[in-house]
C-alpha cells in the first residue's frame, strides 16, 4: 500500500491532539490508523522507575471501547526482569524505538507483555510497540496488538515512525493533564476538610463566657493576639477544642487554616506522613506527593488535641519542629520552613508523666508557655441551663423537630445537680437522649447517671424479675407528672398537659389505677 506519508502524520496529529481525555483521542486515532496497521487493540503503557511498576495511560479495543488512566499499576516489574530484557535487546529504546513481536511466546519481551496485559491473549497476538520520547525524556509506549500471528510487517513499523513526536507529545500532555487533575481533586478535598473542621468548631461556640468560663476567656482574650504556644488543661469532654478554635478566631491568624492533629489516632508508622508529608514513591502506595498537617497549617494554627498520648518517639519528632520551625518531607531532601501557632491540649496531668519518664521535659516546658485550665461542668453549674438550651435547639435542627420541647424546672434542677463525670460532652448526650425518647412531650431525665456503660438499664434488656409492669410503670410517670403539676390535673401546667392527654383520659387512666385526685384541680 502506497501512503502519502505527510498526510498520514497530518491525519494522525489532528486525532490524537482532539481531546483532553488522551482515551478518546486514542479511540479517534485507532479509526484512522486501522485502515493502515491491523489491530485489534491499542494502548499507551508508562514505566515509572520509581515504584518499578507499569501503568495503563489510556486504551481502546473493539470489544471494550476507552479505557482512561488507571491509578493501580498493571503490573509491578522487578529490577532483575527489566535488566533481563535490557540485555537480551528485546525491549525498544532510543536507537530502536519500534519493536515487532509477531509471536510472543518465543520473543523474551513476552514474559513482561504477559505480566501486565493479563487481559488479552497474548500468546495468540502479535504485538507492535512504539517506545515515545521527547528529546532524551523518557514518556512511555504505544502498543498495538492484533490477532494471530506474523501480523506486522517492517512496513507497519515504519508508519509507526512517522507518527512517535506528535504521540509522544499528547502521552506527555495527558500525564501532566492527569496529575494536574489529581492535585487540583486533592486541594479541593483538603479545602472542603478544613473548612468543615472550622464549620464545626466554630458552631461550638462558647456557652457560659460570661459565667463560669468567665476567667477562661479573659485570659482566652489576653493570649490570642499573640504567637505563644498554649496548653489547654482540663478533664474529657470540658470543651477543650472549642476554646482552641475561639483562641485562633480572636488571632490575626483567623483568615488562615487551623488544623486538628488528633494525637491518639495516628499510629507511629504513620506519623512522619501525617505531620511533615510525603514524597511521591517514598514507600509503597506513595503514588503522589502529599502536603503534611504543619505544611497545611503554615501561617495559621495547628491544634494538638490529647497530645499526652504521643509517644517518645513522636515527641522528639514533633519538638524538632516545634523548635527549628523547619522540617523535611518523608522520602525527600529539600527543607520545608513553617509559621505555625502551637495549641495542645491534654486530660493528663503532664507534670506528673515527666516525672516518671513518658513524657519528655524538654516538649512540656516548649508547651508550657501559657497554660489554661478549663474547669468541669460540676464547678459552674450555673451554665447547664444555657448549655441545655443550645443543645436542644441544634439537636432539634439536626433531628428534624418543628416544635423545640421545653425542660421543666424540676428537671432543670436534676440536672443542675448532677455532678456530670463526663462533662459537657455527657450533658450533650443526656439531651439528645431525651430528645429521643420524650418526643412531643416535655424532656425527662429519669435514668440521669446510668448510662455510661454500653448497656445502660434505660436501654438494655433486663431480666424478668427487676422488669417492671408497665401499670407500675404508668403510675410512676403519672405520680411523677403530678408532682411536678403540684397536684393539678389540668390547666396551664397541669398534669393532662406535661403528659400530652385529655384531662379526661388522665383522670379515667387515674382511677384505672388508683392514683387519688381531688379538688385540687383548676
Amino acid at each position: 500500500m502506497v501512503v502519502d506519508e505527510n498526510q498520514f502524520f497530518r491525519e494522525v496529529t489532528l486525532r490524537i491532539t482532539s481531546h483532553l481525555e488522551i482515551e478518546h483521542a486514542l479511540a479517534s486515532a485507532y479509526e484512522y490508523l486501522r485502515h493502515f496497521i491491523p489491530m485489534e487493540v491499542v494502548s499507551l503503557h508508562y514505566f515509572d522507575p520509581e515504584r518499578q511498576a507499569v501503568f495503563a495511560m489510556a486504551r481502546y479495543s473493539e470489544r471494550h471501547g476507552p479505557t482512561g488512566h488507571q491509578e493501580k499499576p498493571v503490573a509491578e516489574i522487578d529490577q532483575p526482569t527489566i535488566d533481563e530484557l535490557r540485555s537480551s535487546g528485546a525491549s525498544v529504546s532510543p536507537q530502536r524505538p519500534v519493536g515487532i513481536y509477531n509471536r510472543p511466546r518465543s520473543d523474551p519481551l513476552h514474559r513482561g507483555f504477559t505480566r501486565f496485559l493479563r487481559d488479552l491473549d497474548l500468546v495468540t497476538f502479535s504485538n507492535l510497540m512504539l517506545r515515545l520520547d521527547i528529546g532524551a525524556h523518557y514518556q512511555g509506549v504505544l502498543l498495538i496488538s492484533a490477532p494471530g500471528h506474523n501480523a506486522f510487517t517492517d512496513e507497519h513499523a515504519g508508519l509507526l515512525r512517522i507518527i512517535e513526536e506528535p504521540v509522544a507529545i499528547s502521552m506527555s500532555n495527558a500525564r501532566r493533564y492527569w496529575e494536574t487533575t489529581l492535585l487540583k481533586d486533592q486541594a479541593v478535598d483538603e479545602s472542603r476538610a478544613v473548612h468543615r473542621e472550622l464549620e464545626n468548631l466554630s458552631g461550638a461556640h462558647v456557652i457560659g463566657a460570661d459565667f463560669g468560663l468567665r476567667r477562661v476567656m479573659n485570659l482566652v482574650r489576653q493570649v490570642a493576639p499573640t504567637n505563644s504556644p498554649v496548653l489547654l488543661l482540663g478533664e474529657t469532654g470540658t470543651g477543650k477544642e472549642v476554646i482552641a478554635n475561639a483562641i485562633h478566631m480572636a488571632s490575626p491568624r483567623c483568615d488562615a487554616p487551623l488544623i486538628r492533629v488528633q494525637c491518639g489516632a495516628i499510629p507511629d508508622t504513620l506519623l512522619d506522613s501525617e505531620l511533615f508529608g510525603h514524597e511521591k514513591g517514598a514507600f509503597t502506595g506513595a503514588v503522589e506527593a502529599k502536603r503534611g498537617r504543619f505544611e497545611r497549617a503554615d501561617q495559621g494554627t495547628i491544634f494538638f488535641d490529647e497530645i499526652g498520648e504521643l509517644t517518645l518517639d513522636a515527641q522528639v519528632k514533633l519538638l524538632r519542629v516545634l523548635q527549628d520551625k523547619e522540617f523535611e518531607r518523608l522520602g525527600g531532601s529539600q527543607t520545608h520552613r513553617v509559621d505555625v501557632r502551637v495549641i495542645a491540649a491534654t486530660n493528663r496531668n503532664l507534670e506528673e508523666h515527666v516525672r516518671h519518664q513518658r513524657f519528655r521535659e524538654d516538649l512540656w516546658f516548649r508547651l508550657n508557655v501559657f497554660p489554661i485550665y478549663l474547669p468541669p461542668l460540676r464547678q459552674r453549674r450555673e451554665d447547664v441551663p444555657a448549655l441545655v438550651q443550645w443543645f436542644v435547639d441544634r439537636k432539634c435542627r439536626e433531628m428534624g423537630l418543628a416544635r423545640k420541647p421545653r425542660v421543666s424546672p424540676e428537671a432543670m434542677e436534676q440536672l443542675h445537680e448532677y455532678e456530670w463525670p463526663g462533662n459537657v460532652r455527657e450533658l450533650q448526650n443526656v439531651v439528645e437522649r431525651s430528645l429521643i425518647l420524650c418526643r412531643d412531650r416535655p424532656l425527662e431525665f429519669p435514668h440521669l447517671g446510668v448510662g455510661a456503660g454500653p448497656m445502660a438499664p434505660a436501654l438494655a434488656p433486663a431480666s424478668s424479675e427487676a422488669f417492671p409492669t408497665l401499670d407500675e410503670m404508668s403510675t410512676s410517670h403519672i405520680r411523677r407528672a403530678l408532682l411536678a403539676a403540684e397536684g393539678r390535673v389540668q390547666g396551664e401546667g397541669g398534669a393532662a398537659e406535661l403528659l400530652g392527654l385529655k384531662p379526661s383520659t388522665l383522670r379515667a387512666r387515674m382511677r384505672k389505677l388508683n392514683i387519688p385526685y381531688g379538688r385540687r384541680d383548676s
